[in-house]
């Protein structure tokens, strides 16, 4: 089994940074685009379709720089927690610019911090998963302290796309890139499977039946589980101990 790939914390930050650049340089381009237009005379008859241009690549400056702020920032200094319900308020901006349609199904509850931004990059990558369009579902379970976190998404059958794993997801989340190394391409992903590993929460990725699934369970639910499961097991053994010696050792 490969070693997880430990990045050093200047690293991580510089290809993060490097991420939300990629990620505005397109719609800050078409800003300045848009505004030389207007501001040339000889293009007036140009004006409506800059402003659109304009209008357009602010909502999705506006989309990419909140999810952002709360999937890769602090998003705030006060407390340790967020409300989900600033997840689906971001979340909805963000789905706003893509082609995909969103089901929120997530209860009203404060997440850690470090959760929130895990279920809040693995919205990210379920998107990825239909580009051409379709719907993402994002859902929520379990008590507090041992939620779960699951998405699952179709592509669109008018659209011919078939639902897929963005490419290198699955080494990328595990720490393990195919690669061999990680750059600004696959960091939002490899940071994804870094939160989850913060945060105790084992990740599942994959495709069955054309629907993705993408889930983070909590590891102590699972170890909780697991002993539970041993315990009745040994339980079981030792009442058939019992039950076999009871007629040898005259036991009633």
């Amino acid at each position: 089994m490969a070693d997880i790939i430990d990045l050093k914390a200047t690293d991580l930050a510089a290809m993060l940074c490097s991420r939300v650049c990629h990620d505005l340089i397109n719609p800050i381009g078409a800003i300045g685009n848009g505004l030389e237009v207007l501001g040339d005379p000889a293009q007036t008859e140009m004006a409506d379709g800059a402003r659109d241009l304009i209008a357009s690549a602010a909502r999705q400056s506006r989309a990419k720089l909140e999810f952002a702020r709360l999937a890769y920032g602090a998003s705030s200094t006060s407390g340790t927690d967020i409300d989900t319900r600033e997840c689906e308020r971001v979340a909805r901006i963000l789905f706003e610019i893509e082609k995909a349609d969103l089901e929120w199904s997530v209860p009203l509850i404060l997440l850690p911090k470090h959760k929130a931004k895990l279920f809040m990059n693995m919205l990210l990558i379920a998107a990825m998963s239909v580009p051409r369009g379709g719907q993402v579902t994002a859902a929520i379970s379990g008590d507090a302290g041992y939620e779960k976190f699951e998405f699952h998404s179709k592509s669109d059958p008018e659209k011919r796309q078939k639902t897929l794993i963005p490419s290198g997801a699955a080494g990328l989340l595990a720490g393990t890139p195919d690669e061999g190394f990680v750059d600004a391409r696959g960091i939002q992903p490899f940071y994804t499977g870094l939160l989850a590993r913060m945060t105790d929460m084992d990740i599942a990725i994959g495709i069955e039946n054309d629907v993705f699934y993408f889930t983070a369970t909590p590891r102590l639910q699972q170890k909780s589980l697991k002993n539970l499961f041993r315990a009745s097991e040994r339980q079981q053994s030792a009442n058939q101990f019992l039950g076999s010696a009871a007629p040898q050792w005259g036991w009633r």
